[in-house]
């Protein structure tokens, strides 16, 4: 059996009001990938930020190589062998690539940096990485896919033996990921060991080869990947059976349009689209990355300049020339980057809730914080957002329960239409099913819904009716029987512009 690389053993970490960590264990073997799983909040990011040195453990005992060691800094991390790559990168986009693999670390020729041996030395490496990037290109112009690998190669510069990959396939088309599996492949071989935290569970069993899994701070089961089935996996990470991964309700579906979009464009990335939407109607937005899907929802909320096109809402054309226009026509936007879009991380949990409708706190020229106080309790409880208090940084709290902070902020503007676009990327499994719950609520009461999502399973498991989009316009339509993965991914791939700028299906 392969020795240890990594044992940490009753890790536990307090902050205020909430015990983060209780007694966990984790092991990782040389040469083995190493799924960490748990819902949004189970402890796995603090976990992870305790081995990489960001935070500082209150009990519990780390081994490298069977030697205990302390993780005070990233830096002594670093120096044992350790690296993580977080889902926000951490790259310099104006500097090149053989710049930021070896940042820090640039090799000098007297008092000048000796750039020739620093190109040799990237090129050398990445060419042992079957990675294939001019060396000398600007990290900016690199898609998310490449700034990855440049990422794995910075780690290997440093000697690293442990790679921690935070969601790395989130942002990736099937494509991309693949490239990525194929990277860590050989990562096993080198017997570089890899600690993977995705909530796509389909990859686990790709390219992991143990699995531990958290909930609520603590080690619920560490074992093989294949002993384990996906219901397995699920219930040790939610603490139930979850029946129907795409809970439906019953509900009607209204006759009215109460969206109507017609001539949609924005820039050259979408055109000519023009769709209807009805009350209590679930409509998917299916497409392949680059289709123009979130161009086409950040034109109807007007977020971008060069964007135009007729939106009528219950009927009545409104005139939308920027956001406070859609809000005030009752419509609602969740972005699918909720971090730097949909919510104010430096502000609290309530605050959050009550930002896009504070005008209804005010009496008498001043803020009701009695009413707001209530209305924000309300919401925690409608939506079962797990924060210890109100008054928590909306930056402190899981991916999930940031979701459905954002979605407190639009259900509380009583918005009659509502845009989400990927609603449930970044966030566990049981997370998702709550949202895919709150969703239908919404459709029963009479919302019109539009969701993109890149998740072909999704589109399909949610939707009443799903559009496809392809080269930035409307390349079909499907009614929930006629909707099936090979349906969509036609319509997806294998579209003909004619002369006239529409766009027909053609499935020859």
């Amino acid at each position: 059996m392969a020795a240890h690389i990594l044992e940490m053993r009753g890790i536990t970490k307090k902050f205020p009001g909430v015990v983060a960590l209780d007694h966990v264990d984790l092991s990782v073997t040389e040469g083995e990938v190493h799924a960490l799983l748990g819902e949004n909040g189970a402890g796995k990011s603090t976990l992870m930020k305790i081995l990489a040195g960001a935070y500082i453990k209150d009990e519990g005992e780390i081994k490298i190589f069977s030697n205990v060691v302390e993780m005070d800094s990233p830096k002594s991390a670093e120096k044992l062998g350790i690296s993580i790559i977080y889902q926000e990168l951490n790259l310099v986009g104006a500097l090149s690539v053989a710049e930021n693999i070896f940042m820090g670390a640039l090799d000098t020729k007297g008092i000048h940096i000796d750039w020739s041996n620093i190109y040799r030395k990237a090129e050398r490496l990445l060419n042992e990485l079957e990675i294939d990037i001019d060396v000398r290109r600007p990290v900016r112009d690199l898609g998310i896919a490449q700034q990855q690998m440049v990422e794995i190669a910075k780690a290997l510069s440093k000697d690293a033996r442990l790679i921690i990959m935070d969601e790395p396939t989130s942002p990736l088309t099937n494509k991309e990921a693949e490239n990525l599996f194929k990277l860590i492949r050989k990562l096993k071989e080198n017997n570089v060991s890899v600690i993977y935290i995705s909530h796509r569970l389909e990859e686990i069993k790709d390219i992991c080869d143990r699995v531990t899994i958290m909930r609520d701070g603590k080690t619920i089961i560490e074992a093989p990947v294949g002993d384990l089935s996906m219901n397995d996996i699920i219930r040790h990470m939610v603490g139930r059976e979850i029946k129907g991964k795409y809970p439906k309700i019953e509900k009607t579906i209204g006759t009215e349009e109460v969206l109507r979009i017609e001539n949609l464009y924005s820039g050259n990335k979408v055109k000519n689209v023009n769709f209807a939407i009805h009350a209590g109607e679930i409509l998917g937005i299916g497409g392949l990355v680059g289709a123009g899907r979130t161009e086409m929802a950040r034109a109807i909320f007007r977020l971008d300049p060069d964007t135009g096109g007729k939106v009528y809402v219950k009927g009545k054309l409104r005139r939308i020339r920027k956001p406070r226009d859609a809000i005030a026509a009752g419509i609602g936007f969740l972005t699918e980057d909720r971090k730097s879009e949909g919510l104010v991380l430096k502000m609290n949990v309530g605050e959050n809730i009550t930002l896009a409708t504070l005008k209804n706190f005010i009496h008498f020229f001043h803020l009701d914080h009695g009413k707001e106080q209530n209305t924000i309790g309300n919401y925690i409880d409608k939506l079962a957002i797990k924060t210890p208090s109100p008054k928590q940084l909306a930056n402190n709290i899981s991916g999930g329960n940031q979701q459905k902070i954002v979605l407190a902020k639009w259900m509380l503007s009583n918005c009659d239409i509502l845009i989400f676009d990927e609603p449930t990327r970044g966030i566990d499994v049981g997370a998702k099913i709550e949202v895919y719950n709150i969703i239908n609520q919404l459709a029963k009461e009479g919302k019109a819904i539009l969701v993109i999502t890149s998740e072909i399973p999704e589109l399909l498991g949610i939707s009443d009716r799903i559009l496809v989009m392809a080269r930035g316009q409307l390349s079909g339509e499907l009614g929930r029987e006629a909707a099936t993965q090979e349906a969509v991914m036609t319509l997806a791939t294998r579209v003909d512009l004619s002369q006239s700028g529409s766009m027909k299906e053609t499935t020859e």
